[in-house]
């Protein structure tokens, strides 16, 4: 066992969701590891812990085959530097977080260059295109899973894998109530509220937004009681989305929220949502939800041809059952969400948060501290 004191770490995150993320572990990192540098490419958060971010990660954040098709020429650049900085440099360890497209090629020239690598969240090689396997194994040293059915995947397959549970698992509390989120936000507090949240990314509002708004304001129409609440992950989206409500729905009692997105749909009783990990985060704040999404038509016509899973959104892949109602593509209706999210607000609609407390005791494993062993072993041996 070699003793490092001052590691170099590299770590790359394409998203939000992989800032948040990297930015537990990081910290954990730090707190073993005071001197350890981290370069690589990450959002606000993480670079609050000390990375340095060598491109832009909102560059990073293209969702879509097509969207890909239109970016390459940028991310084959921002792949090109990376790998040649982290060459020039032999990191200790390469931990990349999610984006697989964009980060297990990076992994698999930086394994071949004697260099260990991890990758933290899973790609859904169980859902799809299960021969990516064999690519993964020659990319990847340890493989940090966020759901408990990915590990026995990866045993199967013989690549070293640990189950860590799931950081949102352990940041959100057990219980959390309307009125201290409403009181947070300043909402209030009698009013019956509705979270919209078409997405983070540009594109995702131009698709799901239009939609979202469309059935917000047949709501509106039914009960012209209900509030909507909105939180938009930085200023160029909210002006994108209320533009978008101005032209579509400017009658809407609509309150926009600069960011506090778990506040915001813990402060709901119902919630309208693109799929993605945001879905999760509703599940363990245990609001009732209907989940939608539409894909760019290209890569829909791809995707529906190779995903085997039973569901897309996190609740019902991990109950392993409809939990919540989810819609893609042609389902995505006006109509079908309305019905559905009308049928939200009813208290049956409460039976499903008894669920969402055992799976969200499930996924608190202490994720931060876990990664950050599994990593720090890589580092150390």
């Amino acid at each position: 066992m070699t003793t490092i004191t001052a590691p170099l770490i590299a770590v790359i995150a394409g998203e939000h969701s992989g800032d948040l993320l990297g930015a537990g572990m990081l910290r954990e990192l730090r707190q073993m590891y005071p001197n350890a540098e981290f370069i690589g490419v990450g959002g606000p958060l993480m670079q609050a812990q000390g990375l340095q971010s060598l491109v832009p990660m909102e560059d990073l954040a293209v969702m879509g085959i097509a969207e890909v098709v239109g970016s390459l020429f940028k991310l084959l650049g921002h792949r090109r530097l990376l790998v040649n900085t982290f060459l020039e440099r032999h990191p200790d360890v390469f931990i990349g977080i999610d984006a697989p497209d964009f980060n297990l090629p990076i992994a698999k020239r930086l394994k071949a260059a004697g260099i260990k690598t991890v990758h933290y969240v899973s790609p859904s090689v169980w859902a799809w295109r299960q021969g990516r396997i064999h690519g993964i194994k020659q990319a990847v040293d340890h493989m940090l899973c966020l759901l408990p059915f990915e590990k026995a995947f990866y045993d199967e397959h013989k690549l070293a894998a640990t189950f860590v549970g799931h950081p949102l698992a352990d940041a959100i509390p057990i219980q959390w109530r309307k009125s201290d989120a409403r009181m947070q936000l300043q909402l209030d507090s009698e009013a019956q509220w509705i979270g919209v949240l078409p997405g983070s990314r540009k594109g995702e509002i131009a698709r799901m937004a239009p939609l979202f708004l469309d059935v917000a304001k047949r709501l509106y129409a039914r009960n012209p009681a209900l509030k909507f609440v909105t939180p938009m992950i930085s200023a160029a989206r909210a002006e994108q989305f209320k533009a978008l409500q101005q032209h579509i729905a400017p009658e809407l009692p609509l309150t926009i929220i600069d960011g506090q997105s778990r506040d915001t749909m813990a402060a709901c009783d119902a919630l309208l949502l693109t799929s993605g990990t945001v879905t999760l985060e509703a599940m363990l704040i245990k609001r009732p939800m209907v989940v939608a999404y539409k894909f760019n038509w290209l890569s829909y016509q791809l995707i529906k041809r190779l995903f085997k899973a039973r569901f897309f959104s996190l609740p019902n892949l991990l109950a392993d059952e409809m939990l919540v109602p989810e819609f893609a593509q042609q389902e995505a209706t006006v109509a079908h969400l309305t019905e559905a999210l009308a049928l939200q607000l009813e208290p049956q609609a409460e039976q499903t948060v008894v669920r969402f407390t055992e799976l969200h005791h499930q996924l608190k494993q202490h994720a931060d501290v876990l990664s950050t062993q599994v990593v720090s072993q890589l580092i150390t041996n």
